[in-house]
């Protein structure tokens, strides 16, 4: 366990498996977490479970963005607001498919990690980011050109936000997980000819939990990871090293 008592952690894509997961166990670890997402009935009954305080606001809107969170006295953020997409090859993409997928899985990323840091600076006590990426930036994966390409946008982005905010006792890290059987990733991966055939080449041999993710990333937020900043950390079941 780890003491989060007196923090504030933002956690956009909270309405969803992972940054639900990850709220409930940081509130259980007493911090104050402020949770944005897209379900307004997940959000309450986060919020319910958690006494988490509920936010809207459009991730990929910097003015929305802005004024949701300028003022706050920010310890922790996880950007883990996302969508998956299409399946698609690079001959076949949609371009608007892909701009979209950009713009909720990476701008969304630059414009919380943008305007929270600020007020982390401002707040003076340092704190930590943590992005949640995917095993898709880490290795190429049929038909993922649009959410690969948006991942590895993110992981960058960790990088040289590690490098610019470490001056602040700001760290920035990514996890980066395989396959979370959530509604998202049902539709693609629970599909037999899908499934079977990746699960084989995966050491661990089956997907990962919702709290499988969470875990890391209540870590990586935490005193206990106080020297580890700009790392991609694979949550994969050791898939990305076959």
């Amino acid at each position: 366990m780890h003491d989060f008592g007196g923090r504030t952690v933002l956690i956009t894509g909270a309405s969803g498996g992972i940054g639900g997961a990850t709220a409930r166990m940081l509130a259980a670890q007493g911090a104050q977490v402020l949770a944005c997402g897209r379900d307004e009935n997940a959000l309450a009954a986060l919020a319910a479970q958690t006494g988490a305080t509920t936010l809207r606001f459009d991730v990929t809107k910097e003015d929305e963005v802005r004024d949701a969170i300028e003022g706050r006295d920010l310890d922790g953020v996880v950007n883990c607001a996302g969508w998956g997409g299409a399946i698609e090859t690079p001959q076949e993409a949609d371009v608007e498919v892909f701009d979209k997928v950009m713009a909720i899985n990476a701008r969304s990323t630059l414009l919380v990690t943008k305007h929270a840091s600020r007020q982390m600076i401002r707040h003076g006590r340092g704190g930590s980011i943590v992005n949640v990426s995917s095993q898709a930036s880490l290795v190429g994966l049929t038909g993922h050109i649009a959410y690969g390409s948006s991942k590895a946008a993110m992981d960058n982005m960790t990088r040289v936000s590690a490098l610019e905010l470490g001056r602040y006792n700001i760290r920035v890290n990514s996890v980066n997980p395989t396959v979370v059987m959530t509604p998202m990733s049902a539709w693609y991966w629970g599909r037999p000819e899908i499934e079977g055939p990746f699960l084989e080449q995966m050491p661990l041999g089956r997907w990962a939990t919702e709290d499988d993710v969470a875990g890391p990333v209540v870590f990586l937020l935490s005193d206990q990871a106080a020297m580890i900043t700009g790392v991609c950390l694979p949550v994969d079941g050791g898939y990305t090293n076959r």
